[in-house]
């Protein structure tokens, strides 16, 4: 019943409740970057969200304030990531700020308070039948496997911990989430379950991380990376 029913109408009101609440807070973030990583404001990218009725991924645009530059090289490409990365930036990404704009992704539908993480369509494609069972329902913006240490956890692990979420889903499990991510993100707490890798990020795209472990050939590697823009109409 919570899953099914109750859950959708609390995210609606939360979403509302935090907009309304922080409205200051946006109109001052939104002022900052503006000021000191230029516009537009808002970071917007295609990730995969909640299956449609023909179980097909529905892709939609995720918000979130920028963090990075538009610097580019002498040839006009973009600088890597690192170099764009302001200290500013960093601060947002750190306090999770960044991402109070995915509020609208909630009340649009294409998120939920709770679920998996949404991640890039190019790691989708690379994912089993099982695996895509995470988008069975929609992504959330804090999960179970983000309260066992975020990006500290292997590939694996995370997305076995989506479909342990999705498994059993309650409103006094979401509750305990909610706290454990409160507690990373103000108390820096890394990983309630007592990982070793706490230190250890994992940078990799998913794709990138199966060809280095010898999962999938660089062909099928190609074809997914292939299939993957094709999803996106690139």
């Amino acid at each position: 019943m919570y899953a099914k029913y109750f859950k959708r109408i609390l995210d609606i009101l939360c979403a509302l409740l935090a907009v309304s609440c922080f409205c200051w807070l946006y109109i001052i973030l939104a002022i900052l970057v503006k000021v000191k990583l230029g516009s537009p404001v808002l970071f917007t990218q295609p990730r995969p969200g909640k299956k449609d009725e023909n179980g097909v991924e529905q892709i939609f645009k995720l918000y979130k304030f920028r963090t990075m530059t538009d610097e580019k090289d002498e040839q006009g490409k973009l600088l890597p990531d690192k170099v764009r990365l302001t200290k500013f930036g960093r601060w947002l990404r750190s306090t999770s700020l960044d991402e109070l704009p995915e509020a609208f992704n909630i009340l649009r539908g294409d998120m939920s308070i709770i679920g998996p993480r949404p991640q890039l369509v190019r790691d989708m494609v690379f994912m089993t039948p099982e695996q895509r069972k995470r988008h069975d329902i929609r992504p959330g913006l804090s999960g179970l496997a983000q309260t066992r240490g975020r990006n500290a956890i292997s590939w694996d692990g995370k997305l076995a911990t989506d479909l342990e979420y999705i498994r059993k889903i309650t409103f006094w499990g979401d509750v305990k989430i909610v706290v454990d991510t409160v507690k990373q993100v103000f108390f820096k707490h890394k990983g309630i379950e007592g990982s070793d890798m706490d230190e250890v990020e994992i940078t990799d795209d998913f794709g990138d991380y199966l060809l280095k472990a010898g999962r999938v050939s660089q062909k099928e590697y190609e074809e997914k990376q292939e299939e993957a823009r094709e999803l996106l109409g690139e």
